[in-house]
């Protein structure tokens, strides 16, 4: 049987993999080695599991890949004819336990619940897989003796900012209420770091920090964030919905741009220094990225509307020291490593929509 990536994969769901496992990077670093990814049935986990397999197939890299998984079953179907490989190994476990894999060159934690639902319904969890699980990980990564571990973080670290600037540079922290449960996750994130700040100082763990601003693209039909909606919208062919009037202005980058970033900061990044991932070209509104939604897609035809139709109107934009300064990140630091994204708005949107089509029908 033939389980190369390639045979596993629909066409366009495949080209995106090809992508990340053709980017220009110190590839050799990764070759005979062996890499632990922790919530590796997710969405950005998922698709490095995929681009490491294929660097195998097309240049021999010997890469052992160990996915670590809570939900084994969902796994099985997500990777398919992969798990038959002999460089892939699935660790069924909660990431807030001991961590029950062999020792790891590289360890990537990408384990995190991200959803609002999840932060609602199960805070505890949200916040422990970041506090309990990155222990685990670095503890994992310490007795390893791994030559790096990233820790993905998140931009919302940052908080509530007023600098009256339009971008948020690494240095920059603002205000989180910590005795809410709603910020489960962003200060599951920032104690996250702190922990890797410690493991580095105390251990010298070679701890790598990526922040990801909204990372977009196929992730699912029945995802609850609001731009996979809209992908779901347009693959549907259903109007697109508003239920604000979307003014608020962030950074986006489709998945295999942060893909490509995440492995640029594990294999050229500072130790212990966060880089943020953010493209440029994409730092739009919630309405603007709703309406280019219709737009690839004229043939459908699609409206985008609003619920109250007082949010239609262009709501005024103003950045000033009395108003929050946008989740829009400044991705200098990144850039200098010699990455820069690839794949435009309207690009990722087309791509996103394609691959949720070609699930969609078998």
């Amino acid at each position: 049987m033939d389980y190369s990536v390639q045979s596993c994969l629909k066409p366009i769901e495949y080209n995106d993999v090809l992508q990340v496992a053709q980017a220009q990077l110190p590839w050799e670093a990764l070759v005979n080695s062996h890499v632990l990814i922790t919530g590796a049935g997710g969405f950005i986990g998922s698709l490095l599991v995929r681009a490491l397999l294929l660097r195998n197939d097309l240049f021999n890299a010997n890469i052992s890949v160990t996915a670590l998984v809570r939900n084994g079953e969902k796994a099985k179907r997500l990777f398919g004819g992969l798990l038959s490989r002999g460089d892939l190994r699935l660790c069924v476990q909660d990431v807030t336990e001991p961590i029950r894999a062999d020792k790891a060159d590289y360890v990537i934690h990408a384990a995190s619940q991200a959803s609002n639902i999840q932060f609602e319904n199960d805070p505890v969890g949200t916040i422990c897989a970041n506090l309990t699980g990155t222990a685990n990980v670095l503890d994992f990564a310490k007795e390893s003796q791994s030559k790096a571990v990233l820790i993905i973080s998140s931009l919302k670290v940052y908080g509530t900012l007023y600098t009256g600037k339009p971008s948020i540079s690494e240095e920059n922290m603002g205000y989180l209420d910590i005795t809410s449960y709603k910020n489960c996750y962003a200060m599951g994130k920032r104690a996250s770091e702190t922990l890797a700040a410690s493991y580095f100082r105390e251990y010298g763990l070679n701890v790598k920090i990526a922040r990801p601003s909204y990372i977009y693209g196929a992730a699912g039909m029945d995802d609850d964030r609001v731009w996979a909606q809209f992908l779901a919208n347009a693959v549907r062919g259903e109007d697109i919905r508003l239920k604000s009037d979307g003014r608020v202005r962030r950074s986006f980058c489709y998945v295999t741009d942060t893909a490509e970033a995440l492995l640029t900061i594990l294999l050229k990044g500072e130790a212990n220094t966060p880089y943020n991932i953010a493209d440029t070209d994409s730092n739009v509104r919630i309405r603007d990225f709703a309406q280019t939604v219709a737009d690839v897609f004229p043939e459908k035809k699609l409206r985008r509307f609003f619920v109250d139709p007082a949010d239609a109107p262009e709501p005024e934009e103003l950045i000033t020291p009395l108003t929050p300064t946008p989740e829009v990140l400044d991705g200098t630091r990144l850039r200098a490593l010699g990455w820069a994204a690839k794949v435009s708005l309207r690009e990722g949107i087309t791509r996103s929509c394609a691959i949720l089509c070609e699930r969609k029908n078998g």
